[in-house]
């Protein structure tokens, strides 16, 4: 395309973020385009790290009240990733290990899985339960809604372009 934008505005593919990014980067503000890119990408995931955050807090607890609280160390780990460049480029929301909640370092993921985890009660390891949390918590927080935020962090992805194509004509 003669004296049109060096990429195509069309970057709903993995191959358009990357063309996108090289873009921004031959910007003279590139640094600062990409942090206003990824900004726009996590905002665009931000409802649906809120709705997974929703659905672990409702799952019921029993038991002891022990410190620090499971659910919320669970929800505080979750936000929207952004990564422009490397061996994955794009963006989600993930649920991170939380590290140093009573040794529990997978807890979301064995909290959404079916088969739940096993752990000694109270410590004695002679006597162990399985557990089980609230099933498929973080997948069904986006189930239906997945049309939604791709079109958001696309919209986010084209309005960078646009603005890039804009700086070229």
């Amino acid at each position: 395309m003669a004296g049109g934008p060096p990429f195509s505005l069309g970057v709903e593919t993995h191959e358009g973020l990357a063309a996108l990014v090289r873009a921004i980067r031959a910007e003279e503000d590139g640094k600062q385009l990409r942090k206003e890119l990824a900004a726009g990408m996590r905002d665009a995931l931000r409802p649906g790290a809120q709705e997974a955050k929703s659905s672990i807090m409702s799952m019921s607890s029993g038991g002891l009240r022990t410190s620090p609280a499971l659910r919320s160390s669970v929800a505080r780990k979750i936000r929207p990733e952004v990564k422009l460049g490397g061996r994955w480029s794009g963006a989600r929301v993930k649920a991170f290990k939380t590290k140093n909640v009573r040794g529990f370092p997978n807890a979301p993921k064995r909290l959404n899985r079916a088969g739940g985890w096993r752990h000694p009660v109270y410590g004695n390891r002679e006597v162990w339960v399985q557990q089980r949390g609230k099933v498929d918590w973080f997948d069904n927080a986006f189930q239906g809604r997945e049309g939604v935020y791709k079109a958001a962090v696309e919209q986010a992805m084209e309005d960078m372009a646009r603005r890039i194509a804009a700086r070229a004509g």
